[in-house]
């Protein structure tokens, strides 16, 4: 039996973007392109550039979402509240979805109503190389019930995944204290607290051509600085601390991982406020990946 080709209502995609217009443009006009033909949802967090009026252009049958300020990943949060379909993928403005891909995404949710989300295959562009964190992925250390349709995962890579969307707001989306940089690893391990499951699906593929216009500095810093926040609103007293002595002895000892200590630091009194750590069933499951992770090439604080 032939496989089906035409639209599919059950996905909507969100993207996120700031001041990159033509990556953005590129992007989008894949998106229209793909067989499946969802709605597409896009964040402008305060752009420039004219991005938003070149999308209000050349994509009207797109929904333009101008908060008028940078809101980072919680832009995705404001345009999940726009979503009527039962799932939603998420895309970057430097990243798309391979034709057939979100149809095959669905097809795997629909029979499995506690899978909340499935991370894709990236491929790395314009060569089409694996992304170094797909091995991380497909070699997932942690065990799942057998119906997952992949590996379990402890977490997720937004630009590469499609969630659940009643999981989503139930788990209460990005944290807006983290705005931006490995803002995944909260959610997902609130999504596992409420029982929720999370797994790679390597038959999905997700393109990346990673922006000109991105500041891996400035990235190092905020994800390391949100890696700091997550350990202690989640973790545990003790493998909270070693956690952080870790990164105290291991990150490049440079400015950039100073500032990112010290605005850990200067967060700290919210983080603490809203400190609640996982039970030690989860802890276990987030010790696991910590050790599987230290040796990856895709998790260096460096840029």
């Amino acid at each position: 039996m032939t496989a089906p080709t035409g639209p599919d209502d059950r996905t909507t995609v969100v993207v996120i973007t700031h001041n990159r217009r033509e990556e953005l443009l590129r992007t989008l006009g894949l998106l229209r392109r793909l067989p499946e033909r969802p709605p597409v949802i896009v964040t402008d967090n305060a752009s420039t550039d004219g991005t938003a009026e070149a999308v209000a252009r050349d994509f009207p049958e797109m929904t333009l979402l101008r908060p008028g300020r940078n809101l980072g990943a919680i832009g995705r949060n404001l345009a999940v509240q726009r979503v009527r379909t039962p799932y939603v993928a998420f895309c970057d403005d430097d990243t798309w979805w391979a034709p057939g891909s979100l149809r095959r995404a669905a097809d795997l949710l629909d029979p499995r109503p506690r899978l909340a989300a499935v991370t894709a295959r990236i491929l790395v562009e314009p060569g089409g190389t694996e992304d170094p964190v797909v091995p991380e992925l497909r070699d997932s250390p942690l065990t799942g019930p057998d119906w997952l349709p992949g590996p379990a995962l402890g977490s997720f890579l937004a630009a590469a995944t499609v969630l659940r969307t009643e999981a989503f707001r139930a788990a209460g989306g990005f944290h807006p204290g983290l705005w931006l940089g490995g803002e995944e690893e909260l959610l997902a391990c609130d999504l596992q607290r409420q029982g929720w499951w999370l797994a790679y699906a390597g038959e999905l593929t997700v393109h990346h051509h990673a922006s000109r216009l991105r500041d891996s500095t400035a990235r190092r810093v905020l994800g390391l600085r949100n890696t700091l926040w997550f350990t202690w609103l989640r973790r545990p007293l003790l493998p909270a601390l070693r956690r952080t002595g870790h990164l105290i002895r291991t990150v490049p000892r440079d400015a950039a991982s100073a500032r990112a200590f010290a605005h850990a630091t200067a967060g700290l009194p919210w983080v603490l406020r809203q400190r609640d750590p996982v039970p030690p069933d989860l802890e276990r499951r987030i010790a696991t990946l910590e050790r599987a992770r230290r040796d990856s090439p895709a998790r260096r604080y460096v840029g």
